[in-house]
């Protein structure tokens, strides 16, 4: 037996999600109820319990006590996590050959969501911030750049897609972005998932929901950003763009027919904590003690990047010369779990826990590694990624990924088209997605790439045969 023990196991301070910080900031109803007779509550869809796609029964009930106190028209749990939820929000937007305007930080769910409805993603960069090697949220200014390099000859665009905010927490107001796209005539999906916090309305200083901003479909992460079990997600619907049908069409297909009543247990009982005067306040004392950890952290000499979400410590390792990856294995060793490491920055994600004591041990654990790797200097500026402002894949997804295909080395692969996904986890965000065409300033870029994930990006790459 190899699972069960590890699920009990120490792992030092979880600095990781979910968020509720292994069990620590459940919600009491949560709580209670998994100290009851173990598997009791391992139901079907009992006539009284019903399901997310059923009328009647207590499913059906949270969910419409859910919306009504969001102030939206429709919700729907789910328990297959933000996954999920975006993929049928998506399918439900658009049809085979119909295009969805994307941005290149959509996280790949959405990217396989294309494959699968055949849609043609016209994916638009983003600015990019070279000191890090991660991209910025657009501005209203960037997004009316993105409309007028619109190509003339992409298929009819159905609808856009937002990530707000972005796993590191970064974030800008949604509302003037939302508005344009929605002048287009199309609906807005909003991946929301790390920002459910943002729409419990606790705190002004935090970014503005998307549903505060108008979007029309807004998935958030229960496990992300509030206190809910790993796989609880919802989905949010307002305004009259999106066909409801066509949504639970999409849902039908993508969810399961046995869906976990644990799971959707905590999806009603993460929602109601953002409700109860108790939730609130516990929110609101995370959000603080989060700033002013971070503000006594960049005392002590840490490298914090400024982030829109106060639940998130971002390390800028590169600034002694240090890998986030290399960083992170290091701290692991020392009690430190943190979410996500990358070439130049570690994530951490506090979660709805108090976290007493983080701020010396993060200040002498970095203070140790400083001594571990002296003298190093800063790694150098990023290279970012040399892509058009908009453009879609040479080769429908669909084509490419069932193609018949063959390994070759990306120091050969200029001209080859991409078969699969290239995408490092965490954070999920493709540096390839099946159906573009490689040239030599891409080739290159995924090479130093390499260098930078060389555990996350393989030395060969599957390209369509025949095509070079």
């Amino acid at each position: 037996m190899a699972l069960l023990p590890l699920l009990l196991q120490t792992v030092g301070r979880p600095l990781f999600l979910p968020a509720h910080g292994r069990g620590a900031a459940l919600p009491r109803p949560m709580r209670q109820l998994l100290r009851s007779p173990g598997g009791r509550w391992d139901l079907p869809e009992l006539p009284e319990l019903g399901g997310p796609l059923l009328t009647e029964g207590a499913v059906a009930d949270s969910q419409r006590s859910a919306a009504a106190a969001m102030g939206v028209a429709r919700c729907w749990y789910g328990v297959n996590g933000a996954t999920g939820l975006l993929q049928a929000a998506l399918l439900g937007l658009a049809g085979p050959g119909e295009a969805v305007l994307m941005p290149r930080n959509a996280h790949r769910s959405l990217i396989q969501a294309c494959l699968l409805g055949d849609l043609v993603p016209l994916l638009f960069d983003l600015p990019y911030q070279i000191d890090r090697g991660q991209p910025a949220p657009a501005d209203e200014i960037w997004i009316r750049q993105v409309l007028a390099s619109l190509p003339h000859d992409h298929p009819p665009i159905r609808a856009a897609v937002l990530v707000h905010p972005t796993y590191q927490g970064y974030a800008s107001d949604p509302k003037p972005l939302i508005g344009l796209l929605q002048q287009q005539g199309w609906p807005v999906l909003v991946d929301e998932a790390h920002g459910s916090h943002f729409a419990a309305g606790v705190d002004p200083a935090l970014p503005p929901s998307a549903l505060e901003g108008g979007a029309d479909l807004v998935v958030h992460s229960l496990q992300k950003s509030a206190a809910g079990l790993a796989q609880t997600a919802v989905l949010w619907m307002q305004g009259d763009r999106v066909d409801p049908d066509a949504v639970e069409r999409s849902l039908g297909w993508l969810q399961t027919t046995s869906p976990s009543a644990l799971l959707l247990a905590s999806c009603e009982a993460a929602l109601e904590q953002w409700q109860q005067p108790d939730g609130r306040r516990r929110l609101q004392c995370r959000l603080m003690e989060g700033r002013k950890l971070a503000e006594d952290l960049r005392k002590d000499g840490l490298p914090l990047l400024a982030s829109q979400d106060p639940l998130r410590l971002v390390l800028h390792t590169g600034t002694a010369g240090i890998s986030g990856l290399e960083a992170d294995q290091w701290l692991l060793k020392r009690g430190l779990a943190a979410e996500l490491p990358e070439p130049a920055t570690l994530t951490f994600c506090l979660g709805l826990t108090r976290q007493q004591g983080l701020r010396r041990q993060l200040r002498n654990c970095w203070q140790a590694l400083l001594q571990h790797h002296p003298g190093r200097p800063p790694q150098p500026a990023f290279e970012p990624p040399p892509l058009p402002l908009v453009a879609a894949p040479d080769m429908p997804l669909s084509l490419a990924w069932r193609a018949a295909r063959q390994q070759r080395p990306l120091l050969e692969a200029e001209g080859c088209i991409a078969a699969e996904l290239l995408c490092p986890y965490p954070p999920g965000i493709p540096l390839l997605v099946p159906g573009e065409r490689l040239d030599r300033l891409r080739v290159q870029w995924l090479i130093n790439q390499r260098r930078l994930w060389s555990e996350e990006i393989p030395e060969t790459l599957a390209c369509v045969a025949g095509v070079a």
